[in-house]
């Protein structure tokens, strides 16, 4: 039985990081529309928008994780 894989690290620490970093984003979004709800669809919008960037860049470090691993 062989040990866990730094590939297997790896990819943990990338959707770790993936996850906090939404989770921020939707924290600081969520203050932000409490603070000025007339301007919380641009606020909505700049999250969505944030959030699908960074979902993308978790997968391009996925794809090169399990390429070099």
């Amino acid at each position: 039985m062989e040990g866990i894989s730094l590939t297997a690290i790896g990819l943990g620490i990338i959707i770790l990081g993936a996850g906090i970093g939404i989770g921020r984003i939707g924290q600081g979004a969520m203050e932000a529309m409490a603070r000025q709800p007339e301007i919380s669809s641009k606020i909505q919008t700049a999250m969505i928008v944030i959030a699908a960037l960074i979902e993308g860049a978790t997968l391009f470090a996925i794809v090169v994780a399990w390429l070099n691993g």
